[in-house]
């Protein structure tokens, strides 16, 4: 950040709150996101698949913070400064997810790697400049970093699992992509992404059984491992959770859905 912008947005801060005590100490006013289901919350921070329209998305953008030194990474109860004010629509009381875009490593060659977007979490606008805004960090999933973008906050509907019985699709299998943090392993609980969505009638609540392909015979034969559910369902991707697995899942398992 410039010392011009800092300057600023210390005044900004100062004029906020006014209390100077609770200035030289730097923390918000953090609201508490313990009214929010634990389930939704996990389902905040979960993976998404990057598309080319998500790759352009971001004139919303988190600039620095309120101490005296640079810092990159910030997290909650903080506060941050965001690159537009009330002359850019900003009003006291929004709020926005902060997103960012990661490229996976993956095991295999790729040419192009696949990218996916990570949620740090969601700040709401507490103070505005004419150009510059001030937020607090109100849930993080993840460090907060500068420039990462914002998109405006609609928590997720809790998903209602279908029902477990019907017997997997075996005839079109989906591929294990890609989690968060450049994960090669997943275990009950965390989510991944998968290579088939809507366009392939995946909806929300959608049960699956995941495969992993073994080679003990010339043919080889795929054995089942575990069992996840749609938390979310993009074109021609989705996001799984894991329910249940007796071996980690990784990059290039298969997973069939329950008819």
């Amino acid at each position: 950040m410039k010392p011009t912008a800092l300057v600023r947005t210390v005044s900004l801060f100062a004029a906020a709150v006014a209390a100077p005590a609770v200035a030289v100490a730097q923390r918000s006013p953090a609201i508490a996101a313990t009214h929010v289901d634990p389930a939704v919350l996990a389902q905040v921070c979960a993976p998404i698949a990057a598309t080319p329209a998500t790759e352009s998305t971001g004139s919303l953008r988190i600039t620095g913070g309120q101490d005296a030194q640079v810092r990159e990474n910030f997290t909650q109860g903080e506060f941050v400064t965001i690159n537009a004010g009330r002359n850019q629509g900003i009003q006291i009381g929004q709020e926005f997810f902060v997103r960012r875009i990661e490229s996976t490593r993956s095991p295999m060659a790729a040419p192009q790697p696949p990218r996916n977007i990570r949620t740090a979490g969601w700040i709401k606008v507490y103070a505005v400049d004419d150009d510059l805004a001030l937020a607090t960090i109100t849930y993080s999933c993840d460090a907060m970093r500068v420039n990462d973008y914002l998109e405006p906050m609609t928590l997720p509907t809790p998903v209602v699992p279908g029902p477990v019985q019907g017997k997997p699709d075996r005839t079109n299998y989906a591929r294990v992509v890609m989690g968060n943090d450049r994960r090669f392993e997943f275990s009950p609980g965390d989510f991944f992404v998968i290579d088939q969505g809507s366009s392939q009638g995946i909806t929300p609540g959608a049960r699956f059984v995941i495969y992993r392909w073994r080679k003990r015979t010339p043919e080889g034969f795929l054995v089942a491992i575990g069992e996840a559910v749609a938390a979310s369902v993009q074109a021609d991707t989705a996001t799984l959770s894991i329910t249940t697995a007796h071996d980690s899942v990784v990059p290039s398992d298969l997973v069939a859905m329950r008819k």
